[in-house]
């Protein structure tokens, strides 16, 4: 994919990954649409985001199908369609056994890492088919296929969106939408509570994971990478 010009919708893009993310594909030339449900962190991202090149965005909680639904609409007024979907949007309990997770937590985590991302496909594959085709990429985690105690709800959102993803990727092939899903390790974000530290410099940084979606959206129309896995490469010895 060419991706000057193309419109690009991040969920969760004002921070971490998903900023990254916008930031990367801003400066590949892609026209970015950005959400979040923290005002001042959105348009923040916003400012620094159209000092690139053309960026845009909404606050939305993606547990909404409704805010989902008028981010991708928004997008398509303001840059013509929706080419790119990106949906990183997430949250995490971490260090939370089962017992102690409470229902709150639980349903949060589902209908943000999981229905949130399936209500953004929804909405975004009938555009993308009026454009031609398109790319969907889905961050999830290695704890979508590494079960740990502690992370029981996190791993049901990441498991099933691992399965979402490798489903919806054989649906909608031969409509020239690829899909993809990226299984990072430990990222240095404050993601789940998370604190970036030099003692944790061992982490990911949210730019290699923009660097994997530059590469899959870039990679052959003939190729399709439909999982990625990411993995620091000198984790801690045990």
């Amino acid at each position: 994919m060419n991706l000057e010009g193309k419109a690009a919708v991040i969920t969760g893009g004002s921070k971490g990954i998903g900023y990254a993310i916008a930031e990367a594909l801003a400066k590949a030339g892609a026209s970015v649409y950005i959400c979040s449900r923290n005002r001042d962190e959105l348009e923040s991202a916003i400012d620094k985001l159209s000092a690139l090149g053309s960026a845009a965005g909404k606050m939305c909680d993606v547990r909404d199908e409704a805010n989902v639904k008028a981010v991708l609409e928004s997008c398509e007024r303001h840059f013509g369609g929706v080419d790119i979907l990106i949906n990183n949007a997430g949250v995490g309990y971490m260090g939370k056994t089962v017992e102690d997770t409470t229902p709150g937590e639980f349903r949060e985590t589902l209908e943000t890492n999981l229905f949130g991302t399936y209500y953004a496909c929804h909405h975004a594959i009938p555009k993308m088919k009026t454009r031609g085709g398109g790319y969907i990429i889905n961050i999830s985690s290695l704890a979508g296929q590494n079960a740990h105690p502690g992370m029981a709800a996190y791993n049901a959102s990441k498991f099933g969106l691992n399965g979402f993803s490798e489903a919806l990727m054989q649906e909608v092939r031969h409509d020239n939408i690829k899909v993809s899903y990226i299984c990072p390790g430990s990222v240095n974000t404050y993601f789940g509570g998370d604190t970036p530290s030099d003692d944790k410099a061992w982490q990911l940084q949210p730019a290699d994971v923009a660097q994997v979606v530059i590469g899959l959206l870039e990679m052959d129309e003939r190729a399709l990478p439909s999982k990625v896995e990411l993995r620091p490469s000198k984790p801690p010895k045990r």
